[in-house]
């Protein structure tokens, strides 16, 4: 039996031996086989020295050098090409996710589990107003997906291989990894417990960075046709709307009674300038997708391998 370890970073030169030694610790406890796949995504410090040096005395440690900075989904999709476990478990190199989770997921996928998620049930070191927009961010995306994505399930996850095979098989540009193990379905669990601050390092997902936006927009478009269905309410609502106006207009015509129309003029204009622009925002994200699936540029570039006894072509 062996499990394949997916480490997806970018420069966590202060974080990684430390990783790698609490990881191997926990497989050495319940003595089963492993294989650390460590993605570089063009990291710019001594991160790849690092594990370079890590690898002479443990060749179970594998490398995988992107090309470019092409992002977290990208890589763990990468590490599960290039991984040979019965099981995958992919997790981030910042030490938030506690390695000694492994034993009681590695436990549930024994006990004939096919997705195991890890559910966070505290948050440590995060700002007040960054939880705040990531339980709405899980409210909205449940909401309007057909997926149902538990709150605080994030990206620390165990999946069998008859899962990782069907990821593999899904041709998503931009795939939302989130909630891909969820809609591919199969028999889950979850396992709770409190996450760490980071050990080291600045986080790179800082709430006003792009990242969490996109990845909140990610999650609406990639599985659910909602906001299209909500664009055609509006345009149905704004219909209904200026047909009020111009009866309204008539009557205080009629009457007489009617004064300067300028600011209703206006505020008529804004009130339909911003439905449009809404639907038409709403309509270019999905096409947006369409044209990045349509591309069929590949989801990422490897530059190199180390480790691995037959690397695949890219």
């Amino acid at each position: 039996m062996l499990v394949s370890v997916v480490f997806s970073f970018r420069d966590e030169e202060s974080n990684i031996k430390e990783l790698i030694n609490r990881v191997r610790d926990v497989f050495f406890k319940i003595k089963v086989d492993y294989e650390f796949i460590f993605v570089n995504d063009d990291s710019t410090d001594g991160s790849l020295a690092l594990l370079q040096q890590e690898r002479e005395a443990d060749e179970n440690i594998k490398i995988i050098s992107m090309s470019r900075c092409f992002g977290v989904s990208p890589c763990v999709l990468a590490g599960m090409k290039y991984s040979t476990g019965d099981a995958v478990i992919y997790m981030d190199s910042d030490l938030q996710d506690p390695p000694e989770l492994i034993e009681k997921m590695v436990e549930q996928w024994q006990e004939g589990f096919d997705v195991v998620h890890t559910t966070r049930t505290k948050r440590h070191g995060e700002h007040p107003l960054k939880m705040l927009a990531t339980r709405w961010a899980y409210k909205i995306i449940n909401f309007m997906s057909e997926i149902n994505i538990k709150e605080n399930t994030g990206d620390f996850k165990l999946l069998s291989r008859k899962v990782v095979n069907q990821i593999l098989k899904l041709d998503e540009q931009d795939p939302f990894m989130r909630g891909l193990p969820v809609w591919i379905g199969f028999k889950q669990t979850h396992v709770y417990y409190e996450r760490e601050a980071r050990f080291a390092g600045e986080t790179h997902f800082s709430i006003f960075s792009k990242g969490p936006t996109k990845e909140f927009i990610r999650g609406i478009v990639s599985y659910s046709s909602s906001p299209l269905y909500l664009s055609f309410y509006l345009g149905l609502l704004t219909c209904v709307v200026s047909v009020c106006l111009i009866i309204y207009a008539l009557i205080i015509k009629v009457l007489g009674v009617s004064g300067d129309g300028v600011p209703s003029i206006i505020i008529a204009i804004s009130f339909f300038s911003g439905i449009t622009m809404v639907i038409n925002g709403i309509m270019g994200l999905y096409i947006a997708k369409i044209y990045e699936q349509l591309k069929g540029r590949p989801r990422y570039i490897i530059a190199d391998t180390e480790g691995f006894e037959l690397p695949e072509k890219e």
